[in-house]
């Protein structure tokens, strides 16, 4: 019997009743496991997905009986067609889909390296479509169906170094907004999450400042409250929010005042 069964032979039992069935990628680290947290410590079914089986066993430890483990890889495809499959076995319901998983590299010096920039955009854009791929039918089951893709305030202005991470953000932003257009007639609620930077495995290796850090389980709190509203973005913290948003208005400024200061190139490469 798949938990969505199990939840409606006995919609009564304070247990299940009320509680949502939630599917969450890169979930082994990061905003991801502070979702898991958070979420199973109010009683929802959470499936977690992450690379490393054995990370999203110790997660799944503590509440066995509400979160199963379904380790995939979001950027390849057999590995999410594989997924698809398991899915199906566990549950014919999802009431929430928060995919978080990604990765970022940096440029250095505009190297251009190609296949640096097909591993973050399969992970951080690829991942996405592919995990709506997967989910979209079992939404689809839902009576109040929400996807939510996390990407980030770095896509709003151009960074230094940020060529691939924030081309591939700016790509799920971009997504995001045209799934909400295309499925403005039928019962899904899309919502692009744009969070700062957050004290997470990714940030871990930063040389750079960065300013109004936040930890995972801050973030995953907006990230909760956000989704419990009606909202379609969910951006934090505001006071970073509104400060890039003001500077993609005045670009020149940007351009000529800002990335100067930040970016490492002095000279282009000639060999």
């Amino acid at each position: 019997m798949n938990w969505q069964a199990a939840r409606d032979k006995h919609p009564g039992d304070g247990e299940c009743s009320g509680k949502k069935i939630v599917w969450i990628t890169g979930a082994s680290s990061g905003i991801g496991a502070a979702l898991v947290r958070k979420l199973v410590a109010e009683g929802h079914f959470v499936i977690v997905s992450g690379r490393n089986r054995d990370t999203l066993l110790k997660i799944q430890q503590p509440s066995p009986k509400l979160i199963k483990v379904l380790a995939c890889d979001v950027g390849d495809d057999a590995s999410m067609a594989e997924a698809g499959r398991a899915l199906a076995e566990i549950t014919d319901q999802l009431d929430l889909v928060i995919a978080c998983a990604g990765v970022c590299e940096y440029e250095d010096n505009l190297e251009l390296d190609v296949k640096r920039y097909r591993r973050v955009f399969d992970a951080n854009f690829f991942g996405v479509v592919n995990t709506l791929h997967q989910a979209l039918p079992l939404l689809a089951n839902s009576r109040s169906p929400v996807f939510a893709a996390v990407g980030s305030l770095s896509s709003i202005v151009g960074f230094p170094r940020a060529e691939a991470y924030g081309a591939s953000k700016a790509a799920v932003s971009y997504f995001m907004e045209s799934v909400r257009a295309d499925t403005s007639r039928v019962r899904l609620r899309t919502v692009l999450i744009r969070p700062g930077f957050i004290d997470t495995p990714l940030t871990k290796g930063n040389d750079f400042a960065m300013p109004l850090m936040m930890s995972p389980e801050q973030a995953a709190h907006r990230i909760l409250r956000g989704l419990s509203g009606s909202r379609s973005i969910i951006d934090f913290p505001r006071r970073l929010s509104w400060s890039l948003r003001m500077l993609a208005v005045l670009r020149p400024v940007w351009h000529k005042l800002c990335a100067p200061r930040i970016t490492r190139i002095r000279k282009l490469r000639n060999n």
